[in-house]
This record gives structure tokens, C-alpha cells and sequence, in this order.
């Protein structure tokens, strides 16, 4: 009897012994400063598939298959911002974490929306090509600061251009095949419903594509994911619009399984920060959601965004220190308005249908199709029958005077001066005046002098694609795709404006009497008819990839692989004289490029609260359209050697993160080899005996090939929430971004007397010149205060320096030590020649901004306010330029600089003064 009851007494014991030994972490997750606890919270253990919800009071609990040792805790809900807590779990113990907090996501109250105009996104004339749009999504501080901050310097994150980050909605890439970058445009205005973004930075994994070295970003427009409710938003700026509306509601899901999400927004102004550069554009957004049963689900969603603005023109120094910093050169007044030339316009639709098949509770397929289609224009004037219309033409301004051969006019400077200041744009009352003579000429009516017309691409593009997802065990993420694009883009000029001429337009060169179209010679084009270019380019493009991430407690690693085929061909609709027969019209070859890429990477979890990060990648890609054809609107040639780009990329990143410190530094490397560029301008001392009639002037195409580019660098971002009402904030990028070899040049003309129009200059010498393209080192500190009243404010110190101006490739190569005939100068002064071709270093500046706001709940609605200004201290900047290729030789150089004022000086952009936006939203 008390054997058993010793055995009972100890059994008891072990039980009570085991039960107190059991592992269980608990916790309460409350609101900043009020401290209310906050209810439905998803808690989740990361790497496992471990999670609960917090109850009324705050309060969750684990209390089982506890994974043990570091671990953190992720800290989810809708309306607010995600937190990370780092803990520590050990068997047999109870964690307890109480008064977590979790700040309420003011994001979707527009705070941010304002920087990411589409007016500097892609602009083929300002030289921008901002990427503050692949950014916007993310919560790391420095990729925030790159699109906030930095942006309107047109920063580029490790140097590099848009084409190298990829840009999908619902997993369809909308990067464009003729130059490798988004056009924002398409989706501009519709901020509310475009939010819903998941992005991926560097070489980091993504469950939808490969992506590129700058990571990928995709936007989410399923009806579904949705909060159901409406918003309406006003807003005020002078940035690129003046005005903005913006309505949207969606239904969340309804009975039957359907759900839908509509907005419709306006975007207009008669100018924004530069003169003329008017703004007008509508968006239509109507997304519509079936669900057909737990598995199977349909998605329709339309995207209607046509645009139009003005653009504004790059200036010189001197012509910015006459007529100030909003200087725009391409408007003019009529009839009491301001009429801008070069406008460009937007109209291309987006039709999307996405499948959505849950396979399992671990395993799901998304199958898409896209179809896009449209315009995308750029108006200018042409001159074949008169002079140059350009208020700001070379012989126009006082420096042109001053470099008088007989020695300076000052007389005849200072009438330029004052002609130029006081009037100084377009005079289309000239134009149609010049137009009306030649209705009337006494010899005969002849063709328009000026006619205003627009370089039209109409693209046709499908795209097909599927992707898996399979979580193969609670370690293993399986992620696969496969993907089918099909283009068809038509290129041509059209005439939109004849100016007051009612003959039409001669469609034949005037300066080399070269047939446009030698099929229809001599022939006279009016409104809405072709002019000057006529061809078809076409593309197909295959790519498949796969995935596999795998998560532990100390570690996370990820496998990438893709393969890619791209075929182009260019079809002539038109037969040009200079490059008669099937040089130019009909199909030309078809050329085919295979790349294929390979990444991996991983996550070392030091401690809960240090990691490193480390991934690496090697790409080989086509090159874009853009830059195959050496001039595509004249014949079939080729890029010479041309063959598929090569990238390399690798990051390494440390860590921190606690409570109260998130902090990260990233050193970051990659190469670019065997691109090609293609350029176009007008160039004077040019060397050879292929020019015709011994001209050393000539339009050209410039093409390099085989261009590398290295850039290196580190990347730091850092927030602190020292109060709980005052975080701190600083991020900085130390880069150096460098051409890494000589490339090969040569130009490309109708001028050009040799067989296929070409000239070849050999090595240009770049090697250790910076890449232009924004300052290569930024640094911002700033500080945002929040107040338990919802209203907030914040400020930041931006500060720049290392930009450079985009050097002319032409004059560093042997063009520039070389007379008419090929001989080299016998003046030529190597000291002297260096120092002129050294690379432009732009002044350092700092940019200070201002940013607040307040919100209200009022019963079920919610009302804001959000207002902002930029460069509170009004400073000029310049943001980038590029060198003329006028001067291309030495002795055209040298005396250009020995004037008094520089003829053909730089031509640069120049940042905004200080600006302003203002917004409100209604929500319900």
C-alpha cells in the first residue's frame, strides 16, 4: 500500500514538474503613449508557420512546438505599421513581452505619394531616369530616403538606371521593350488604388520573376485585397501639376463572391515649377473580382491613363544666368496663351486577366494575361524651310557676338542680350507669317517653311505567363515561372500642325535631298499624314525561372536561375533613298539573343538582433531595341558586334535591429560589360574623307559598343525611436560610379559618303570618367515627430555632391587630334588638351524640406491633411547635363574656351526652387 502510494504521490509530482516546465511565450502588443491595447493582432514566430491573434485586451500566447533559442516575433494588422521584436526562448521557461507597441501606418494618408511625379520619370529630354517609383513600397529607411529624399536630384540607388529593377502589376512586367524601363505614366493618378506594393531590393528573392540587379516591385490590384470604403482626395502644387482629384471606392467582398474596385482621378495645370510645362492627364482605374469557389478565382482589371505635358528644355549657363532657372525654351506665346512645342503624350491602355488557383493550402498558380496598347508621342517643330525657330539658336545670344572672328561686338552682344531678355521664346506669329508667304509666293506657292509634328511610337504587346508557388515543408518555398511577351510597336512621324500653310509639308530631306519615302518620291504630306520615318519593330521574348528559398533558426538561403530568349526584327514600310532596296524597306535580319541568369544568397542570424546578408548574382540579357539598330528610322543596320550585355552584382549587408535602433549598412559591387549606346545629335569638326562635299558637319548617330561600367559603394540607413513620439533618422550612399574600359565609337549618317553611311572613330577614351546621372554620394539626417493626436512633423537635411556632367564620347577619340583630311594638328598642346577634356565636377549643395500633417476620425470617417515643401532654402543646384558635340575637335574646343562666353557651353538641368504640396482626403 505505500509502494503504490509513493508511485501515485511521484506521478503526481512528474506531472506537476513536466506542466511547469513547459515552454510558453506571452505578451501584450498596446499603442504607443495611450497604451490601449490593440486587438486581432497577427503574431507570428518567422521561419515557422507558427502564429496567433492577440484578444481584446492585447494579450496573445505560445504554448506549444516552441522552437527554441533566438527567434523573433513579426507583429501584423492592417492599419498599421509591421513590427519586428528579436527574443530568446529557452525550454522549460515562460517568456513574457509585455506593452509591445505598434504604431498606426499613416501611409495610406498620401505622406509620401507626392515625390513620385511621372513629369521626371523617363523623360528622354531631361536626361532623368528616376526610380524613386521602385522604391516607394519599401520599409527599409535608406531605399525610403533614395525615393523621398533623393529623388528630386535624381539620385540613382548604386548608380543604376531603371531598366535594371523590374516593375509588375498582378506579376505582369510592364518594363518596356524598347528601352528597358516602366513608363509610370500609364498608371499616373491612381496613388489609392496602386499602393498595395510588394517589393524586393538587389538580388533578394521574389515569388513572382528572376527581377534584375535593383530588385522588383509588384503592385497588387486584385478587387479583392482591397479595404472596402471609399476616398476622395484634393491637392495643390507647383511641382508638375497644379491641381489633383481623385476618387475611389471599393466594395470588399460581396455575396456571391464578387468584389470590385473602381477610381477615376485628373491631374492639370497651365504650368508647374518651368515655364509652359503645362500638365493634363485623366486616370481610370475598374478592377472586378469572381471567386468562383475556394480554389478557383478571376480577376479583370482595366487601366485607362492618358496624359499630356509639357516638356522643358535643358539650358546653358548662359543662357540660364540671362533668363533664370524656370527657363523653358520650347514655348512661345499665341494668341495670348502660352503655347508649348514639344508636348509629350501618353495613351496606352492596360487590359489584365489573372487566375488565381490554390492548388492546396501550400501550393497555388497564378496565370496571367496582359494586353497592352496605344500611343506614346513627342511633338516638335520642324524647319526644312526656314531658320531655326529656337529662341535660345547659338546666333541669337550675346556669346555667339562676342566670338566674332574680327573680335568682339559688344554692340551687336548687347541687342542680342536685350532681344533675348525681353522676349526670348518661340515667335509663332513669325512661323505662321513665313508659312502664309509661301501660300503666296510670286514664283509659285511653295511647301510649309515650319510644320509641328510628332514622333509616334503606337505599341501592340501581349503577355502570357504563369507562376507557382508551393511551400513545400515549413523550410522549403518553392517559386517557378514562364513567361511570353509579343510586340509589335509601329514607329512614325506624323504631322499634327501645318502653322497656316495650306499646301502641306515636302517629304524629302531639304539638307541632302534624301527621298523620306523613295517608293512615293517628291510627294506633299498634310495633317494627320506620315512624315519623314516609317517602320515596324518587332519582338518576341521568352523567359522561364525557378526558385527555392529555404528558412531555419540560424540561417536563410535562396537558389535563382533563369533563361531568356529574345528575338528582334525591324520592318521598312518606306524605302529610303540613301539606303535604297532592302538596306531599308521590307524585313530586315532576325536576331536572336539567349541570356540567362544565376543569383543565390543568404541570411546569417547572428543573434536575434544581428544578421548579415549576403547575395550575389550574374546576368547575361539582350540588349533593349533601343539600342540595336544603329539609326532604325533610316535602313536595317545592325549595332556592330553586337551580342548580349553580361552583369554582375554582389551585396553584403550587417543588421541591427531592436526595439527602439533598425539600422543597416550595405557594401555593394557590380559590372556592366558589352552594352551599346545609341545617340543623336549635330556635330561639327569631323575628320575623315567619307563626308560629303567636304563638310565636317553632319546629324549623326553615334553609336559605342562594347561600353563597361563598374560601380562601388556602401549604403547606410539608420532610425531611432528615441521618445515614443520622436524617431531620428539618417541615411547616406558613398558611391563611385566609373566607365571601366575604352570602348569602340563610331558615327553614323545620311551625310556619310561611305557604303553604309558609317564612320568609325575607334577607342573612345573614357576609362575612369563617372558616369553621369545624379550626385554619386547623398546623405540625409532628419526627424519626424508624432503626437498622440494624430498630427505630425517632420524635417530633413539632404546634402549632395560628386554629380558630373555626361561627357561626349566623340572628342576622346582620335576625331579630336585630327584636321578635315586625317592629319594630325600641328598646334596640338597635350597639357592644354587634357585640361580640356577633364570631366566637369558639379558644386556640392544641401536641400532642406519640410513635411507635415493631421488626421481625424469622425464617427466612421476619417479626414487629412498633409502639406509639404521642398527646398525650404530655394537653392540652385544643378542635377545633371551633358557636353555639345559641336566642338569635336581639338581647335574647335580650344578656341570655343578662349571666348568670353562659351558658344557651345554644356547644357544642363537645373533642380527646383522651393516648391510646395499641399493635400486632403476624405475616407469612408
Amino acid at each position: 500500500m505505500q509502494k503504490r502510494f509513493l508511485i501515485l504521490f511521484f506521478g503526481i509530482l512528474s506531472g506537476f514538474t513536466m506542466f511547469a516546465q513547459q515552454t510558453v511565450v506571452t505578451g501584450s502588443v498596446k499603442q504607443p503613449i495611450s497604451l490601449e491595447p490593440i486587438s486581432d493582432v497577427t503574431v507570428t514566430i518567422e521561419g515557422t508557420n507558427l502564429s496567433t491573434l492577440t484578444n481584446e485586451l492585447g494579450v496573445f500566447a505560445f504554448n506549444s512546438k516552441l522552437p527554441f533559442g533566438e527567434q523573433v516575433l513579426r507583429l501584423t494588422k492592417n492599419g498599421f505599421v509591421p513590427q519586428r521584436y528579436p527574443i530568446i526562448v529557452n525550454e522549460g521557461e515562460t517568456l513574457t513581452i509585455d506593452d509591445m507597441v505598434m504604431e498606426k501606418d499613416l501611409s495610406g494618408n498620401d505622406l509620401f505619394t507626392i515625390t513620385l511625379s511621372d513629369d521626371e520619370l523617363n523623360d528622354d529630354t531631361s536626361g532623368a531616369d528616376n526610380i524613386s517609383g521602385l522604391l516607394s513600397s519599401s520599409k527599409d529607411v535608406f531605399q525610403r530616403t533614395a525615393a523621398f529624399e533623393f529623388s528630386s536630384s535624381f539620385f540613382k540607388v548604386r548608380g543604376l538606371d531603371s531598366e535594371n529593377g523590374s516593375v509588375l502589376i498582378n506579376g505582369i512586367e510592364m518594363n518596356k521593350l524598347y528601352n528597358g524601363r516602366p513608363q509610370w505614366s500609364n498608371w499616373g493618378g491612381l496613388n489609392d488604388v496602386m499602393r498595395n506594393q510588394e517589393l524586393t531590393s538587389g538580388l533578394t528573392p521574389s515569388a513572382y520573376n528572376f527581377g534584375g540587379i535593383l530588385g522588383t516591385t509588384n503592385m497588387n490590384t486584385r478587387a479583392s485585397s482591397y479595404r472596402e470604403g471609399g476616398r476622395v482626395t484634393y491637392s495643390s502644387s507647383n511641382r508638375s501639376y497644379t491641381n489633383r482629384l481623385m476618387a475611389s471606392y471599393a466594395s470588399g467582398l460581396m455575396e456571391g463572391g464578387w468584389s470590385y474596385a473602381i477610381m477615376a482621378g485628373r491631374r492639370w495645370g497651365n504650368e508647374g515649377f518651368q515655364d509652359a510645362s503645362l500638365y493634363d492627364s485623366n486616370s481610370f482605374f475598374v478592377s472586378v473580382e469572381k471567386q468562383i469557389n475556394d480554389k478557383h478565382s478571376l480577376n479583370f482589371t482595366s487601366i485607362y491613363a492618358p496624359n499630356r505635358r509639357g516638356k522643358s528644355s535643358p539650358n546653358t549657363q548662359e543662357v540660364y544666368d540671362l533668363k533664370g532657372i524656370k527657363y523653358n525654351e520650347y514655348w512661345g506665346y499665341l494668341d495670348g496663351d502660352k503655347r508649348n512645342s514639344r508636348i509629350k503624350e501618353v495613351e496606352e491602355p492596360v487590359l489584365m486577366l489573372n487566375h488565381y488557383w490554390d492548388l492546396s493550402s501550400k501550393t497555388r498558380l497564378n496565370t496571367n494575361v496582359g494586353y497592352q496598347f496605344g500611343k506614346l508621342g513627342n511633338s516638335r517643330l520642324d524647319y526644312s524651310g526656314g531658320s531655326n525657330p529656337s529662341p535660345a539658336y547659338y546666333q541669337d545670344l550675346p556669346s555667339y557676338h562676342l566670338a566674332d572672328s574680327d573680335g568682339p561686338d559688344y554692340a551687336g552682344a548687347y541687342l542680342a542680350e536685350q532681344e533675348f531678355i525681353n522676349n526670348g521664346q518661340i515667335d509663332w506669329n513669325y512661323i505662321f507669317t513665313a508659312n502664309l508667304n509661301n501660300n503666296t509666293d510670286i514664283n509659285g506657292s511653295s511647301p510649309a517653311a515650319y510644320v509641328l509634328y510628332e514622333d509616334r511610337a503606337d505599341d501592340k504587346q501581349l503577355t502570357v505567363n504563369s507562376i507557382l508557388s508551393s511551400e513545400i515543408n515549413e523550410n522549403i518555398l518553392f517559386n517557378a515561372s514562364i513567361n511570353y511577351k509579343k510586340l509589335k510597336s509601329e514607329n512614325f512621324g506624323e504631322i499634327l500642325d501645318l502653322l497656316g500653310s495650306t499646301i502641306g509639308a515636302s517629304n524629302v530631306d531639304s539638307f541632302d535631298n534624301f527621298q523620306y519615302d523613295a517608293q512615293n518620291p517628291d510627294r506633299i504630306v498634310g495633317e494627320g499624314d506620315k512624315f519623314r520615318y516609317n517602320y515596324n519593330l518587332f519582338a518576341d521574348v521568352i523567359s522561364g525561372y525557378a526558385q527555392a528559398q529555404f528558412k531555419y533558426n540560424k540561417i536563410d538561403f535562396y537558389l535563382s536561375g533563369s533563361v531568356t530568349n529574345t528575338t528582334y526584327q525591324r520592318e521598312g514600310l518606306w524605302e529610303h533613298s540613301r539606303f535604297a532596296g532592302d538596306k531599308s524597306y521590307g524585313k530586315g535580319e532576325k536576331l536572336t539573343f539567349n541570356g540567362f541568369g544565376a543569383k543565390a544568397g543568404f541570411t546569417y542570424k547572428i543573434t536575434g538582433k544581428h544578421l548579415l546578408d549576403v547575395n550575389g548574382g550574374y546576368i547575361t540579357r539582350a540588349p533593349s531595341l533601343r539600342n540595336t539598330f544603329s539609326n532604325s528610322r533610316e535602313n536595317h543596320n545592325v549595332v556592330r558586334g553586337i551580342e548580349e550585355e553580361k552583369v554582375n552584382a554582389f551585396d553584403a549587408s550587417y543588421i541591427f535591429r531592436s526595439p527602439i535602433v533598425q539600422a543597416k549598412i550595405t557594401g555593394f559591387y557590380s559590372t556592366i560589360k558589352d552594352a551599346n549606346e545609341v545617340g543623336f545629335y549635330y556635330a561639327d569638326g569631323l575628320s575623315g574623307d567619307v563626308i560629303a562635299e567636304n563638310s565636317t558637319s553632319a546629324f549623326v548617330q553615334e553609336v559605342l559598343t562594347g561600353i563597361d561600367k563598374k560601380n562601388i559603394g556602401v549604403e547606410l540607413g539608420v532610425e531611432a525611436q528615441v521618445t515614443p513620439t520622436i524617431k531620428l533618422k539618417g541615411a547616406a550612399s558613398l558611391g563611385e560610379y566609373t566607365y571601366d574600359n575604352n570602348p569602340n565609337l563610331y558615327l553614323t549618317s545620311a551625310s556619310f559618303e561611305s557604303a553604309d553611311g558609317s564612320i568609325s572613330y575607334g577607342q573612345a577614351n573614357l576609362k575612369d570618367y563617372k558616369v553621369a546621372g545624379g550626385p554619386q554620394r547623398a546623405a540625409s539626417v532628419g526627424f519626424e515627430y508624432r503626437d498622440p493626436d494624430y498630427w505630425w512633423f517632420g524635417a530633413t537635411a539632404n546634402f549632395f555632391s560628386n554629380a558630373y556632367l555626361d561627357v561626349n564620347a566623340l572628342t576622346r577619340t582620335k576625331n579630336f587630334y585630327l584636321d578635315a583630311d586625317g592629319l594630325p594638328f600641328n598646334d596640338y598642346d597635350a597639357e592644354l588638351a587634357n585640361e580640356l577634356l577633364k570631366q566637369e565636377k558639379f558644386d556640392e549643395y544641401m536641400v532642406v524640406n519640410l513635411v507635415g500633417g493631421k488626421s481625424w476620425k469622425i464617427d466612421q470617417y476619417y479626414v487629412g491633411f498633409f502639406a509639404s515643401i521642398g527646398n525650404v532654402l530655394d537653392k540652385e543646384y544643378k542635377t545633371g547635363g551633358f557636353e555639345q558635340g559641336r566642338n569635336a575637335n581639338f581647335r574647335e574646343l580650344r578656341d570655343d574656351n578662349a571666348n568670353p562666353k562659351r558658344v557651345f557651353g554644356p547644357k544642363y538641368w537645373y533642380g527646383r526652387g522651393t516648391n510646395y504640396f499641399v493635400n486632403v482626403y476624405f475616407r469612408f
